[in-house]
């Protein structure tokens, strides 16, 4: 199973992405902590991806969909994976659904969490105050949130105009309730699902 967690910075797909993979079975794809790892390993990927991501800047879809094609073939993922953070383009998604395509495969659902903008705002300014996160800023989470309305949410309607199984979830509450919803929804029940 090819799960997309979606859904806006401080949604909470990073927490709920953990918790769900493993309920279901499949590994937690996160496109950061790949970078990250394959830096460490100084693979081939990682010396590529190393400079760019030591300048700052954002590492180009082609390197990022390398990446995931790699991730996905690895033992681990040959019964599926729960994606977190890929695809945030058009580019990405098309990307993402050829190389599926190549080996049998596809997405079978998305799941788009739903979550207030205020609500967006106190988590991510509340995260600040635990984590000291340099890009959890007021400031940085509203150009954040404007990149993810402009870049990233088109995906959504690409994978519903591909008739893609979305599933829009209530992301507000208890941490557990809400993995309850995303659970009920991965299983086809309308629990916490979203019309």
């Amino acid at each position: 199973m090819i799960v997309i967690l979606f859904g806006p910075p401080g949604s909470g797909k990073g927490t709920q992405a953990q918790r769900v993979a493993s309920s279901v079975g499949v590994p937690h794809v996160a496109t950061g902590d790949i970078l990250r790892a394959e830096v460490a390993r100084a693979s081939a990927l990682g010396r590529e991806a190393e400079p760019i991501m030591r300048s700052g800047k954002l590492v180009p879809d082609d390197l990022i969909v390398r990446i995931i094609e790699s991730r996905l073939g690895e033992s681990d993922a040959k019964q599926g994976a729960l994606l977190d953070g890929f695809p945030r383009t058009l580019p990405q998604a098309d990307a993402l659904d050829a190389m599926l395509r190549r080996t049998g495969r596809s997405v079978d659902v998305v799941v788009s969490l739903n979550v207030g903008d205020d609500e967006l705002r106190r988590r991510v300014l509340q995260r600040a105050s635990i984590e000291n996160r340099a890009d959890d800023t007021e400031t940085a989470f509203e150009e954040r949130l404007r990149t993810y309305r402009d870049e990233t949410a088109p995906v959504l309607d690409y994978y519903r105009g591909a008739g893609t199984r979305i599933a829009e979830v209530d992301g507000i509450g208890e941490v557990d309730a809400v993995t309850a919803r995303i659970s009920d929804a991965l299983a086809g029940n309308s629990a916490g699902v979203v019309v």
